[in-house]
């Protein structure tokens, strides 16, 4: 029985306990409609030391919490959108300077004011109020809205923020203790910008190298974490917190972790899983109700820090909204985002508390921050995190609920469905990660995989083998909670499968999967164009994959004169602008000056990370390769003969990719062409025209219908 005496020491017995408090307490606050976060500090303060002593917080909670607050500025790091964040700096940048200088000010004039603290003593004070912790950045990700623009500008600004209070903390501290010298700020600053340039430059080739070679999922998800905790420890090094070290592995990473990929989603469950509660319950642990009555000294310190934070970071949060012209929701955000004290927090409080400046004529030790400071930065905590998790949680909800409205207007009738047949088992992983990557976000109908059998064939090992293709292919849409249905089909050869599946689906969009190890032939691309676009209304996409998508840097686009003038249009840009915008990598669009005109004023509406080259001339076609990397993947439209875009040197381009880009992926990209040729009257003003083609972008998503109003506005102008 002595594994029932408290505290508990039996292993199995703390963790059993952890895991049920991690479970019930959102299944319990989520009928309240309580942040579940808030619930897991409680539960902490109620088993802790201070509440029923049911475990100490010992080694093995302090190191899951490491990981945990580890995890959020990673994982913070990881979800940004790179291209927004860029272009968010400056907000970032303001954000930062906000939210640190009005809670030092505050601080300082409070400590030195109302507590009767010495200036030392205010400004450290001080510096814990501008610091905070991404606590609600879990929930906010949970409801879909991290790639927000408040939630980017918040992060950023978190980095500022931190940095700055952790400096200040660093100089208090060694003034103090006479541990400043002369060298010491210029020894720090070369350290920690050589690190850091370290991180960021040496670990995305690193992670390019992993990739490429090791497709084990286990072992790709130990190296992400190894990566993490080393970022975390080498910055440490340089005498900053580990957890900006974590934010810039996230960063650095990024591009080699698609949002949609399977290795993301393990990354989130992981996390929120384990890792992320644990650390929230080690933070209640800290909790002491019982100090706050000692003393009228501890309330007042108490109340005063609590007031001060939030109210110092709630006027911040406001500059911001009105500096920038957010909405309500997004002040919500940031404020949620950058109200919660913990980490950084609970480091400078401690810091303080064991600095030493002296003793009482009763021997008792003169401390930097008194033991009312150190309770009441618990309660602080506590205080903050609650209002913290009730703002985010507010505003990501209200902003979810007006994309959905949005989503829900803009949504088809006709439902965005992608068809993959698969032939080979070695393709069917790349095939699957290549659809989710490059499927919209409004899509609700999934995937469909397609295995063909000869009609006349009995063989029951070819039916299992395809059966083998098309679980795989199921269990790597799973991996990334993607629907997928299997369809397998006897008949008379391939081309009237897939011609038969899609009219009976519905599909709109196909993908051909080519062996990396065969040559793409002219017959090849003329049995799909005869057989298979001819018979069918789907954009369809030809793709080789030789490395994996995830580690490519730049996506190179070639666009045919003529192309912003066909049906299809709207619907491969979309798919293109979803592999830019999931993977991370840079588009490179070659294009006439017309349709460069269109792509521009699209990447203006929806930010990411392009460059734009005018390229007329496709007699001129092998001139790319001198530009082309390794790391590239080539994506070129294509069109049926007749019609508007094409070009007679379309016919060269398997002559041309088995000859010079054979260690390069490609995609191959035929658009719909229903009906439009070259003897077709296009204009793009004429409402006769734009007719048929609003009709076809009830499948497409907010991105596909404002090409339609590119349309009309850019040939208004002409």
């Amino acid at each position: 029985m002595s594994e029932l005496t408290l505290p508990l020491h039996n292993p199995v017995l703390i963790f059993s306990l952890l895991l049920f408090i991690i479970l019930g307490t959102p299944i319990l606050l989520n009928r309240l409609k309580i942040p579940h976060l808030i619930g897991m500090i409680i539960a902490g303060a109620i088993i802790g030391p201070h509440g029923l002593n049911l475990m100490q917080r010992d080694s093995s909670i302090v190191l899951f919490g490491t990981v945990g607050l580890l995890y959020i500025m990673f994982m913070a790091g990881l979800e940004i959108d790179l291209a927004d964040f860029k272009k968010n700096s400056g907000r970032s940048i303001i954000f930062g300077l906000y939210t640190f200088s009005i809670p030092m000010l505050a601080g300082t004039l409070a400590g030195l004011y109302f507590l009767d603290f010495g200036l030392p003593t205010s400004l450290l004070l001080a510096s814990m109020f501008a610091s905070h912790t991404l606590i609600a950045y879990p929930l906010i990700s949970s409801i879909g809205v991290a790639k927000n623009r408040a939630v980017t500008v918040a992060i950023g600004g978190t980095m500022i923020t931190d940095t700055l209070a952790l400096l200040v903390l660093a100089a208090v501290v060694g003034v103090k203790t006479g541990h400043i010298t002369e060298g010491f700020w210029l020894k720090m600053g070369l350290s920690f910008t050589l690190i850091a340039l370290v991180i960021v430059l040496l670990f995305p080739a690193i992670g390019r190298w992993f990739f490429k070679r090791f497709s084990n999922h286990i072992s790709q998800y130990n190296f992400v974490l190894a990566m993490v905790f080393l970022a975390s420890f080498l910055v440490e090094l340089a005498g900053v917190e580990p957890i900006i070290g974590a934010f810039l592995a996230g960063l650095a990473l990024n591009r080699l972790i698609p949002h949609t990929s399977a290795l993301m989603n393990r990354i989130e469950f992981v996390g929120n899983a384990l890792f992320i509660p644990i650390f929230l319950i080690g933070v209640g642990m800290l909790i002491n109700y019982r100090a706050f009555f000692k003393d009228f000294e501890t309330i007042k310190v108490a109340l005063t820090m609590c007031v001060i934070a939030t109210a110092s970071k709630y006027l911040a949060a406001w500059l911001t909204q009105k500096t920038f012209g957010f909405s309500a929701d997004e002040r919500r955000l940031i404020f949620g985002l950058s109200n919660a004290q913990a980490a950084a927090t609970l480091a400078a409080v401690l810091v303080g508390y064991n600095v030493v400046l002296g003793q009482t004529p009763t021997g008792e030790p003169i401390r930097l921050l008194s033991e009312s400071v150190l309770n009441g930065t618990i309660l602080m905590i506590l205080v903050t995190c609650t209002i913290a998790s009730f703002s985010a949680q507010k505003g990501a909800e209200n902003i979810a609920l007006d994309e959905n409205l949005e989503e829900k207007s803009n949504r088809a009738t006709t439902e965005e469905r992608i068809l993959i047949p698969i032939g080979y088992l070695e393709s069917a992983e790349e095939l699957i990660n290549f659809s989710v990557t490059v499927k919209s976000k409004s899509n609700t109908a999934g995937l469909y995989a397609l295995t063909v059998i000869d009609h006349t064939s009995s063989d029951e090992i070819i039916e299992r083998d395809a059966n083998k293709i098309l679980d795989l292919a199921k269990k790597a849409a799973a991996a990334t909670d993607t629907k997928l249905k299997r369809l397998l089909r006897y008949d008379l050869n391939v081309v009237n499968a897939i011609t038969g599946i899609v009219r009976q689906h519905k599909i709109t969009d196909l993908i051909l999967g080519l062996h990396h190890q065969k040559d793409i032939s002219e017959s090849f691309l003329g049995n799909v164009t005869e057989g298979i676009l001819a018979r069918c209304n789907a954009t369809t996409m030809i793709y080789r994959p030789v490395q994996p998508l995830s580690t490519i840097k730049r996506d190179i686009i070639i666009v045919p004169e003529n192309a912003e003038r066909e049906i299809g249009f709207p619907f491969w840009m979309t798919k293109v602008w979803n592999i830019g915008r999931n993977t991370g990598s840079k588009l490179v669009f070659y294009a006439p000056p017309r349709t460069t005109e269109y792509l521009k004023e699209i990447q203006q509406r929806f930010p990411i990370e392009a460059e734009f080259i005018e390229f007329s001339e496709w007699d001129d076609f092998l001139i790319l390769s001198r530009d082309f990397k390794p790391d590239d993947n080539l994506i070129i439209i294509l069109s049926r003969k007749g019609h508007l875009s094409y070009n007679a040197n379309m016919a060269k381009i398997p002559q041309y990719l088995n000859k010079y880009f054979t260690r390069n992926n490609f995609i191959l990209v035929y658009p719909m062409q229903l009906g439009l040729s070259l003897n077709s009257e296009m204009d793009l003003s004429n409402p006769s025209f734009l007719e048929p083609l609003m009709e076809n972008f009830e499948r497409l998503d907010e991105l596909g219908k404002t090409v339609v109003k590119l349309f009309r506005k850019i040939e208004r102008r002409k």
